[in-house]
Parts: C-alpha cells; structure tokens; sequence
C-alpha cells in the first residue's frame, strides 16, 4: 500500500508555534569499535558493538550508539583522508543543506524512502532519520498506532505487514565516515542527560499552607511564580493515579497524543520505548469529560477556586489538561493561552521549570511583532546546551525549581516558561481567571489579531464580547470597580515618593512648607 504523505517536517531544529534557532556542533571524536560487512546498493557498511563519548557529555543508561554511525562533523577534521560520505553519496544535491535535503524527503511516501535508501549509503542514512517516518505514522494513523521500537518499523508494520519488521530497522548497521552536525544533534539531544548544573538553580519561594489572601496579596496579584505544598494530601489521584490504575479505568478510551488519538496503554507502550529529541506528550484537554473518574479523583486548590471563564458554561475555552509523558518530554518556551494564569499539579514524577516574566525573552526564543508565534530550538536539551549558561549572567534570571510528586506550581499570566520531566510523569493543569488578571484578559481577547492569538474555543472573535457580557451578568459592577482600582495604582505610582516632595529638584536642596 503506497501512503501519500505531505511535509509535516516544519524546520526539524526551528519550530513555529502559536503563543510559542540554535544549532550545537559537537567536535568530539567517538572511539568507535566495529566490524565490517556488505550489503547489496549499500557498499560497506560498519555494524556497532560498542562506542563511547569522551568526556564532556553525560549519556542517558539507556541511550544505544547512533544507529547509523553520524559523527559531528568536527570530527572530519581527525580524518586523514578528509572523507565525507554524506556529500559523495549526494551528488549534486550535496549543495543542499541537511535540513533542506530532510525538508525534500518529507514530501515522499514511505515505499519511495524505502526504494531511495538503496541508492547509496549517504541517502540510506537520510533515508532512515527517525523523523521522517515519525510524521508517516502521524498523519496516517489518525486512529492511533502500536509502536514498535523505532517509527519505521511502526509505519511497515502498519502499511506492509507482510515484511518481517524484525528486518526493517538495520539499527546496528553503520556507515563509516558519515559527518553530519545536524543528524548527530538530533541523536545527541535525545541520549543526553540532563547535567547537574542545569538543576541545581532552586530560586522560587515555597510555601505550605498559607492562607488564601496572603497567596493573594504576596504572589496573585504582583504576579510572581510559587510553589506550594500540602495542596494535594487528600487527593484520590495522588495516591491511586499510577498505571494500572488508570489503564484499568480508561479501557478503550482515547486521549489527544500530538495529532493522533490513542489508548492510554498504548500510549505507554510508545513512551516506554521512545527514544528521541522530542517525545510525544499526552495532553488532553477533555479527559474529564471521557473518564468522569479522572476528574473527580483530584480538586482544584483553595487558591484557584476563582475561575471567571466558567461563566460561560459550555463555550469557554479549554482550560484543563492531563499530562503525561517520558523522562526528556516537556514543553518548549511558551506563554499560556488567553492571558491566563495557571497551576500544574505533579502526580508523579518530577519536573524542571525555568520560568522569565514577561518582560524579559528567553535567550534563544524570537516572538513575531504580533506576538502570534514564536521561534525556538525543538529540542528542549538543545535550549540548554545552548543557552542556559547565558542567564547565569544576566541581570534579570530566571526562577527555577523542580517540582516534585505532590507539589502544586502556580505560573502568573505573561510569564514565559520550559518544562522538562526528568522522570515519568503524571500531572494536571489548569488555566483559570480571577479578578487578579480579568483585566488583563479582556485586553487579550479584544486586540486586533485576536483571530491568531485566542486559543482552546472556535469562536475567537466574539469570545470577548461573549465574556464579558457574562461577567457584567453575573458579577454586575466588576469590570467598573477593577478598572477604577487599576487607575488609582497608576496613579499612585505616579505620585511622587516622600523624598521626591521634599527635595528642590533645581537646586538639589531640601525644601519644607509650613
């Protein structure tokens, strides 16, 4: 069965996102011990018993040597003969960029990949990059998929059944002398442990227990990050919510994993096994109404019971999600929809977060002028690779913290923020608004791109004027009242300090009035 397949490639190190460019070259050459052997169309080709990094990076326990050999293509310069594999198994098209060359192949459908890899061992490793059949699964397989140790053997098993998958992936065939900083990142990105000083910064401030008003006063409303503690004792999910449990209860039922749907025990299946740059995450913004249990096994925290969008019932915009991925899944640099503010409870696991306030870009992230989307490394790895080191010196650095099993973050509205899990996990989220940011949020939903920029509803249009004509509803005088409120602080920052009054700002003297 041949499978049309479009490009959904985008940029493999440089992803777009809506209310979301860095490259690493690694020059250190691998010891690598190995053994020949000769395939038909392939030419010689190394087969991998064991290679090790020198020192510089930390490998995963689980990470397997890159499967076809890529070397950094620093690394060509300890090459005698100066021999590069990858341009003269290119021909003409050795001009192109790896990107490029990869952006080509995405228009192919896997029967073509498969005839075009026997061409020569530069185009078989092309042929063969993870990614490319990644995006055949994912957009053939709308109803969700098996996986079945590396995407190509998922894709075969599917379309070509007849095909022995065990002979499909070659994932110990190598091929010498192939230099490629661009493959060898990607490979790299998704072996690499976090390092020990990317997690050692623990700035944010905890608190356990605290009364509503002071989270109000002290974190709400000047809009500053928190983690607390305690929120989550007496949830069901914090106890029972592990995977037997939750295969149990959800059966058949399907969650959103990136474009696909699929079972939850799949889903596991896939995140047991994967072993990439990016994993796919399980995010479900309707897994409560799919598995009521779900919903009903965890309650929101005192501090979050305000939610201002439930005005409109069943029209307001996606605001809770479940969350579930692999060690090395996250989150690239984003800013949550709406203008809202939000909390993300860990069931299990642990996760790192960095987290700049609005008025400060991530290092690395570039927003469109209209704020509609933002350009950024893919690899959550390669943002810190690259530069995290950076904030070390800034003036302004970020909060960090690694928010364990049981603990509760709160992110404020127009606070960029990465999350990485650094080890399986279970959580929740909710975005929500409060009399804190309803301004705000107004604000938001009425700007001219507001088309682009509102997210989680399909009217986006008129989704201001609904909501607030619902809250005037509801709560009659509290736009009025928070818009008077909001002009006396202004006011109030305007006024002059104790000092300033007092001061002769000509003569740089005191000046008293009796």
């Amino acid at each position: 069965m041949m499978i049309r397949s479009k490009n959904l490639f985008l940029n493999p190190k440089k992803r777009k996102r809506k209310r979301k460019n860095g490259t690493t070259t690694a020059s250190r050459k691998p010891k690598i011990v190995s053994k020949k052997l000769e395939l038909p169309g392939l030419g010689l080709i190394e087969e991998d018993e064991e290679e090790k990094l020198e020192e510089g990076f930390s490998l995963k326990a689980s990470a397997q040597s890159h499967s076809h050999g890529v070397q950094p293509l620093g690394n060509l310069y300890f090459n005698p003969s100066s021999h590069n594999s990858r341009n003269t198994g290119l021909g003409n098209l050795q001009t192109l960029t790896d990107e490029l060359v990869l952006e080509i192949l995405g228009f192919l459908s896997g029967t073509h990949l498969g005839i075009l890899s026997t061409v020569s061992r530069s185009l078989y490793v092309f042929c063969n990059h993870e990614p490319l059949w990644r995006n055949l699964v994912l957009e053939n397989c709308n109803g969700g998929f098996l996986y079945n140790g590396s995407w190509k053997s998922t894709y075969v098993a599917v379309y070509m059944p007849s095909f022995a998958v065990s002979d499909v992936g070659f994932s110990g065939l190598r091929v010498r002398d192939f230099y490629s900083d661009y493959l060898f990142q990607s490979w790299l990105c998704a072996n690499l442990e976090m390092k020990p000083e990317w997690l050692e910064r623990d700035n944010i401030q905890r608190r356990r227990g605290i009364p509503v008003d002071e989270f109000i006063s002290n974190f709400e409303e000047p809009n500053k990050p928190v983690l607390l503690e305690g929120c989550m004792d007496n949830w069901v999910a914090f106890g029972k919510w592990d995977r037997d449990y939750m295969v149990q209860i959800c059966g058949d039922v399907r969650f959103s994993v990136g474009p696909v749907e699929m079972k939850l025990e799949d889903y596991f299946t896939y995140s047991d096994q994967a072993r990439e740059e990016r994993p796919l995450y399980l995010f479900d913004p309707k897994f409560g109404e799919k598995v009521p249990r779900l919903g009903s096994d965890y309650e929101v925290p005192s501090y979050f019971n305000e939610d201002l969008f439930s005005v409109l019932g069943d029209e307001r915009p996606d605001y809770r999600w479940i969350i579930i991925g692999p060690a090395g899944g996250g989150s690239s640099f984003h800013i949550d929809p709406n203008s809202t503010s939000a909390w993300n409870a860990v069931i299990k696991g642990s996760k790192k977060w960095v987290l700049f306030p609005p008025d400060v870009v991530p290092p690395g992230v570039h927003p469109s002028p209209d704020g509609a989307e933002v350009a950024c490394p893919v690899s959550i790895i390669e943002w810190f690779m690259n530069f995290y080191g950076a904030t070390k010196e800034w003036e302004k650095k970020p909060i960090e913290c690694v928010c364990n099993a049981g603990e509760v973050i709160f992110v404020p509205n127009g606070w960029w923020h990465l999350v990485i899990n650094l080890e399986d996990s279970i959580a929740i989220t909710q975005n929500f608004v409060s009399r804190r940011n309803l301004l705000n949020v107004l604000d938001f939903l009425k700007k001219p791109n507001a088309n682009t920029l509102v997210s989680g509803t399909r009217d986006r249009v008129n989704l201001h004027d609904k909501f607030k004509k619902a809250i005037e509803s509801s709560f009659p005088g509290t736009i009025d009242q928070l818009a008077l409120k909001a002009e006396e602080r202004k006011a109030e920052q305007k006024k002059p300090s104790f000092w300033d009054s007092v001061t002769d700002s000509k003569a740089g003297a005191f000046k008293f009035s009796f």
